[in-house]
């Protein structure tokens, strides 16, 4: 329709004459007021709620679809991708090709993003041995796992679609390789809501150097903005300027915050964007973090036996400390957590990768189990670890990038650890060749881990859907099954 069309003359059965402009102008604000009414019906109609159209209501508590085992999520993600065949998936056999190429009819016609395809063999770097009543086989630089390796469940057929590190990192997060969908946790929220009303519902840390999917793996994408992580500083104040300013005591601040929020309610009256309730949520947020976050954050209620547990010291910013956070953030109600370590990118000595990287998370993780179980909320708490891919039975060495002994990205098989929250114990599942290149029993895709997942908290993974732009998406997209080897 172009302008002249906007000016045509329609006639009533009266006579009386007006032109296009003149309905749209009379009749658009009624419009819009119907289109958004059928939005905010159409966007839980799959989950079989009604929609939360406040910010205020999205975080209150809802049921699943089902009774699910887990309440809260705690996500290791181990950003780089550690190598599975020096950590959890043993094969000697590699050991006695050491130097020599794979035969072709393994690697077939596939390409690498570092290495040649004729590239020789790297044998395991680190010697394993079998631990626990489960007997599963864990590397020599992962002894404090080792301690807890019956409360886990190793899955070595993970498979990805995504061979580099962003795209990977976002899909594991999102089931999409580009930013834009929904990641884990938002989904989550959307979901369950949550239990605590003076943190959020979803919160970030990061103990490493950079994310290469960065803040994707935890945006909302199209859910609204009030579904989207918050990041937290590892030490501090967890949000900056969270702090009340010189000079502004309660008082002055509050009737600042009520005058603010009456203008934005205003706002929200005559526009009717969602994102003005975000706003108001946000602000009302940070004004109770002021006195939840200091809660949170000071660790000198924990006796030293606890801090002796994880490794941790109290002032200074660790993966230990953030698995520390990540126990008192469930206590307080927090649904989904996420800590990113990065690092574990062994393109180039992956014998001081890996003891660098474990000896700065092993201990940490494998103290949130064993805290979590001992207070009695591991049953309730699905902890999942791993990064988005796994590395090459052969070797990367590279001259003129200074890298050699290390391992290029591997899509086909990597390992990752669940616990707690419904998934069964002591479990070794699903196995790859005897070179750990390809699956040849039990195939995992990461859909079958989000599927998986959410079944623990509840969810069918089918159901859980929002509609955007006419379409219904779901976390696990059009993919996907539960996994039920892996449900206690």
């Amino acid at each position: 329709m172009n302008c002249q069309d906007c000016d045509s003359v329609y006639r009533w059965s009266d006579g009386r004459a007006n032109t296009r402009r003149w309905f749209l102008k009379e009749c658009g604000l009624g419009l819009g007021k119907i289109a958004l009414a059928s939005l905010l019906t159409d966007a839980f109609t799959q989950s079989g709620r009604a929609a939360p159209i406040s910010a205020a209501d999205a975080f209150q508590p809802r049921a699943p679809h089902f009774p699910g085992k887990a309440k809260h999520v705690i996500h290791l993600f181990m950003a780089g991708a550690p190598s599975q065949l020096d950590l959890f998936d043993n094969k000697p056999d590699l050991a006695k090709l050491e130097g020599q190429p794979l035969p072709k009819s393994v690697i077939g016609g596939q390409r690498f993003a570092f290495i040649r395809s004729d590239a020789g063999v790297l044998g395991p770097q680190y010697q394993f041995a079998r631990h626990g009543a489960s007997g599963a086989e864990l590397s020599e630089v992962l002894p404090h796992l080792a301690e807890v390796v019956d409360d886990i469940c190793l899955v070595r057929s993970v498979r990805t679609e995504q061979f580099n590190h962003a795209p990977a990192q976002i899909f594991f997060n999102t089931g999409f390789a580009q930013p834009g969908r929904p990641s884990f946790g938002s989904w989550v929220i959307y979901g369950l809501g949550t239990e605590s009303q003076n943190l959020p519902a979803f919160v970030v840390m990061s103990t490493g150097a950079g994310i290469s999917g960065g803040s994707a793996n935890w945006s909302s994408g199209f859910l609204p903005s009030v579904f989207t992580g918050i990041r937290f500083r590892n030490q501090g104040d967890p949000i900056l300027d969270v702090s009340r300013p010189k000079g502004v005591d309660a008082r002055l601040q509050r009737d600042s915050l009520d005058l603010i929020g009456a203008l934005n309610q205003r706002e929200l009256g005559a526009a009717g964007d969602p994102e003005i309730e975000t706003r108001l949520a946000s602000y009302e947020m940070a004004y109770r973090l002021q006195t939840s976050a200091p809660d949170l954050m000071d660790l000198k209620s924990e006796s030293q036996a606890t801090l002796d547990l994880y490794g941790c010291d109290p002032n200074k910013a660790s993966f230990a400390r953030a698995c520390l956070l990540a126990r008192r953030m469930v206590e307080r109600g927090v649904r989904f957590i996420n800590i990113y370590h990065e690092g574990w990118d062994a393109h180039s000595d992956v014998v001081g990768n890996l003891k660098t990287n474990c000896g700065a998370t092993d201990q940490g993780a494998a103290a949130l189990i064993k805290d979590l179980k001992q207070r009695g909320l591991l049953d309730e708490t699905l902890v999942i670890w791993g990064g988005e891919f796994g590395r090459t039975p052969m070797v990367e060495t590279n001259p003129a990038l200074g890298r050699k002994l290390g391992r290029d990205h591997h899509p086909h098989a990597f390992t990752v650890w669940l616990a707690g929250g419904g998934i069964k114990p002591g479990l070794t599942y699903g196995a790859t060749d005897d070179l750990g290149y390809n699956i040849v029993e039990n195939p995992v895709d990461v859909y079958d881990l989000q599927a998986t997942a959410l079944h623990c908290l509840g969810f069918d993974h089918e159901r859980l859907t929002y509609t955007y732009q006419g379409r219904q998406f779901r976390l696990t997209d059009v993919h996907g099954r539960v996994v039920q080897d892996l449900l206690a």
